[in-house]
């Protein structure tokens, strides 16, 4: 099963030019979606992810995308 990152375009305290090769960078299968996850109040303070469904939030950028990489599926031998 595929991992699913879901970011908003719109939301102030995120950071699309930064954000989206991290986040390829960590899962380059993934789904990527982009558009509004109505978390709007949260966006506007501090960056998100949502991650298979979770929604992961930090101060910043970088302890965002560190939670990010304990939610997401790792395939099994």
């Amino acid at each position: 099963m595929a991992n699913e990152f879901r970011i908003c375009d719109t939301c102030k305290s995120i950071n699309m030019k930064t954000l989206l090769p991290k986040l390829r960078e960590l899962d380059p299968e993934a789904e990527i979606k982009i558009g509004c996850q109505s978390y709007c109040g949260i966006g506007y303070k501090k960056p998100f992810v949502v991650v298979n469904n979770m929604y992961v939030t930090g101060p910043d950028e970088e302890t965002v995308l560190k939670k990010v990489a304990r939610f997401i599926k790792v395939p099994r031998p």
